[in-house]
């Protein structure tokens, strides 16, 4: 039976929940209302995101001085065996 059309994901789940166990909501409340969800927090991976990678600034300025000064060690072959080594399947 489809009692959860039009509400969020976690109130088709509290209300799945519901009906599961017999009970029945409050009278008065409904699924999804503010009262429900204040309860649920960010997963760590959405709080990680919502933060951004992280950068080293200090870092990649160190990087690109280096690279405008002809002074960072580039080494072909170590480079030219990664690229293959991502592309070809290892047995």
């Amino acid at each position: 039976m489809i009692n959860s059309i039009g509400l969020g994901l976690g109130s088709a789940i509290d209300t799945s929940k519901l009906r599961e166990s017999g009970k029945s909501a409050p009278k008065g409340s409904v699924p999804g209302s503010s009262a429900q969800t204040a309860r649920l927090s960010p997963s760590p991976a959405a709080r990680m995101a919502a933060q951004g990678a992280p950068v080293d600034t200090d870092k990649i300025a160190a990087i690109k001085a280096a690279i405008a000064s002809g002074n960072y060690p580039v080494d072909a072959e170590a480079i030219a065996q990664k690229m293959l080594d991502l592309d070809l399947p290892q047995d």
